[in-house]
């Protein structure tokens, strides 16, 4: 039988970690063919973990101003239409209300001026097929066109159904009758109203996910969406990704006789105080004379450049160990331009596996130790002196995945500085609904690569 092609679509690293890193695609007798606009270096790191047939440059994607603020309004419309399915407010902090310069201002104004007007359903599916025509008109649907004339994939497979060029890109696949399949990128992404694609297959993490897909976006029919789990989990599952404990030890300066405390921070915009929750911690631990018991394994966001935490990592050597992710820069210090390294996935298999506890500001890390049974921590306070005056926690716990939590009791909730030592120290496993909610969100994670394979196969 003759193999199938398949293009394969990767806007940014996590996608490159959780699909040419797992089994998805290393045990799929396909050819497999990269589309990308990765630069050289890019290139041979990934190609020395996985076996592409080919690779395919994607010629350069300007994005027109019609396509732009037709993208724009069906998104804060969608916001709004969100919102009135699931009354959350918080729904609409995905929105940029805050813009700099005039030219975006007067853009963006329109933009919210003009989106309660696209309250019903129907006016909102008639924004999208004027911007499917607009992205048409663009020069890079013509280029696009012409190489997968020239490729002729069976099926092009895009990782992240936020990228803008891959909603061109499908449209020409589309108009060429090439099946296109796309990954709901992570549990928290369906509300945002940033679905920037249409494809022919939806695959999503959970039931849950697929009930989500079926609220927010009711033209998607049932059987486009495929329940298959998420690889990124399957990782946990292999002891080959567990760095042994003398070199995982040593290489980080961590000592085999305390108990690791895992601080995972996130990116500068979803928790701009990490540095001053790592303070507290810090703190509290040495105030309470804990240091020779505890330390703190420092796992900063791979794309947090800011250099944040370096003032109290100086602060308090001695106690906090910084395990840098082993991610690799690619043209710029954009979030999308950072790539991880195989050996990273070691990196946090390991640390979930050598540290007792997780703590952070609501982090899908909660999951990753759930693997190993570990609890997690989830930090409910505000600083008194904020590094953003209008962030909170509050808006933070607020957010509609968090809806998905069986009950409140499924982590440790830190609600105060004082309560750091006691929180940290006494927890020892999982709790029961820690278990139910990873049930929920993760499903069968452990066959995900079987099921993606699988409705690949089927979908070319």
């Amino acid at each position: 039988m003759e193999k199938s092609k398949i293009l394969l679509l990767f806007p940014d690293g996590v996608g490159i970690r959780n699909y040419l890193y797992s089994n998805v695609f290393n045990h799929l007798n396909e050819d497999l063919i990269l589309f990308h606009n990765f630069d050289p270096e890019t290139i041979q790191a990934i190609q020395q973990n996985t076996s592409l047939n080919q690779e395919v440059e994607i010629p350069k994607y300007q994005e027109s101003v019609k396509e732009k603020f037709l993208r724009e309004l069906i998104c804060l419309a969608r916001l709004h239409y969100n919102n009135s399915k699931v009354n959350n407010p918080t729904l609409l902090t995905n929105w940029n209300w805050n813009q700099k310069t005039f030219s975006k201002k007067v853009f963006y104004k329109t933009i919210e001026f003009l989106a309660p007007f696209f309250k019903q359903y129907s006016s909102i599916l008639n924004l999208e097929k004027k911007y499917q025509k607009a992205i048409r008109k663009n020069s890079f649907y013509d280029q696009v066109k012409d190489i997968l004339k020239k490729t002729e994939p069976n099926v092009v497979f895009c990782s992240h159904q936020r990228a803008l060029n891959a909603a061109t890109i499908f449209a020409a696949a589309t108009d060429l009758g090439i099946k296109t399949t796309t990954v709901i990128y992570s549990w928290d992404n369906l509300p945002k109203a940033r679905m920037a694609l249409k494809a022919d297959t939806y695959f999503v993490w959970s039931e849950y996910m697929k009930k989500e897909l079926n609220l927010f976006y009711p033209e998607i029919d049932s059987n486009q969406i495929n329940v298959t789990g998420t690889p990124q989990f399957e990782f946990y599952d292999d002891v080959k990704n567990i760095i042994s404990k003398e070199v995982f030890y040593q290489q980080y300066n961590l000592d085999p006789n305390k108990k690791i405390i895992c601080f995972s921070g996130d990116d500068t915009k979803t928790s701009p105080d990490d540095p001053k929750y790592l303070k507290d911690i810090a703190e509290e631990i040495t105030k309470a004379g804990l240091q020779h018991e505890y330390q703190i394994l420092l796992r900063r966001c791979p794309v947090d450049f800011s250099g944040r935490f370096d003032d109290v990592v100086s602060q308090y050597k001695d106690l906090i160990k910084e395990v840098p992710p082993l991610w690799y820069f690619s043209k710029s210090s954009e979030w999308n331009s950072v790539y991880p390294t195989l050996e990273d996935v070691k990196l946090l298999v390991s640390t979930a596996f050598y540290s007792d506890i997780v703590v952070n500001v609501g982090s899908t890390m909660a999951f990753d130790f759930a693997m190993f049974n570990k609890p997690c921590v989830f930090i409910n306070y505000d600083q008194k002196d904020k590094t953003v005056y209008n962030w909170s926690v509050k808006t933070i716990y607020s957010y509609q995945h968090f809806k998905s939590m069986p009950d409140p009791d499924a982590v440790v909730w830190l609600n105060n500085k004082e309560e750091i030592v006691s929180k940290i120290s006494f927890k020892k496993s999982c709790s029961p609904t820690m278990i139910k909610w990873k049930e929920v969100v993760l499903e069968d994670y452990n066959s995900s690569s079987t099921k993606i394979q699988h409705a690949i196969k089927i979908n070319s």
